[in-house]
């Protein structure tokens, strides 16, 4: 697994979209941070959960949180889209599914575009448009449900975190990675198996100040990636004005190996 910047510098117009999406087609399991701020976005440009994952032919868009379509666009047409899956209703994780509507029914016109989320997202999101039409295809999942989009098997499990919230492990030519969503101490990813690949898990804190108990500290990050076996850990889901390096040595105290911070626009390959 190495991650990398998703963009260089080798003088490409900066608003320009790269189309990467068939780089990645037939290739391995790799994912991109589009924003990782924990609950608002931070300063500087910094957007709230969203992740971009290539498995195979399947280009997946996983939680929309404000701020992470425009870094998505930087990464991949929208039209490129197989689906869309959103881990719970808090607008952190799925507000900016709003913009992707507005740009398949005005723009685009597209429709039918698959969206995965707990019972009752649909309805709580569609408050913000009316009616969402036939822009999206809308799909229930919950808790033990396992779904195939393109070449990517997806499994679901319901976290220590209201309101209903999903974690999701993303699977591809032997490759895991498992993305915790938002949870307190309560839920474990070892409910997917041991020895993911990735394991990209909140720390919204640190582990002398936590705040709620429907997050977690970087330590408590890092011991769930070592009690399940995690090759590697990702922190993300930070709180804005923590100081990242001492998240990132709490968290990689506790898993005993270096862990790696979440930072948009990074790729990491699985």
């Amino acid at each position: 697994m190495t991650p990398r910047p998703a963009r260089d510098d080798a003088g490409r117009d900066p608003g320009a979209v790269e189309n990467d999406s068939a780089a990645a087609s037939g290739g391995g399991l790799r994912m991109t941070v589009l924003g990782c701020s924990g609950s608002y976005g931070a300063p500087w440009g910094g957007a709230c959960s969203g992740y971009l994952v290539r498995a195979g032919d399947a280009t997946l868009w996983v939680d929309c949180g404000n701020g992470s379509f425009a870094n998505l666009q930087q990464h991949v047409p929208p039209q490129d889209l197989t689906a869309v899956v959103i881990t719970h209703g808090h607008p952190d994780h799925c507000v900016d599914l709003y913009g992707l509507h507005v740009l398949y029914q005005y723009g685009l016109e597209r429709s039918g575009l698959p969206v995965y989320a707990p019972e009752g997202v649909e309805r709580h999101l569609e408050r913000l448009v009316g009616s969402w039409g036939d822009t999206f295809e809308w799909h229930g999942v919950g808790d033990g449900d396992r779904v195939s989009i393109g070449d990517a098997a997806l499994r679901f499990s319901t976290t220590d975190h209201p309101p209903p919230t999903l974690a999701v492990e993303i699977a591809y030519a032997g490759k895991r990675l498992v993305y915790t969503s938002d949870t307190g101490p309560g839920w474990s990813a070892e409910v997917f198996g041991p020895g993911p690949d990735l394991l990209l898990c909140e720390a919204t804190y640190q582990h002398d100040d936590v705040r709620s108990p429907m997050h977690l500290s970087a330590r408590q990050a890092g011991e769930m990636a070592r009690s399940v076996g995690a090759r590697h850990l990702m922190l993300t889901h930070l709180w804005p004005g923590l100081d990242p390096v001492a998240s990132v040595e709490e968290g990689s105290d506790a898993f005993g190996r270096a862990v790696v911070l979440a930072a948009p626009h990074v790729t990491t390959y699985i």
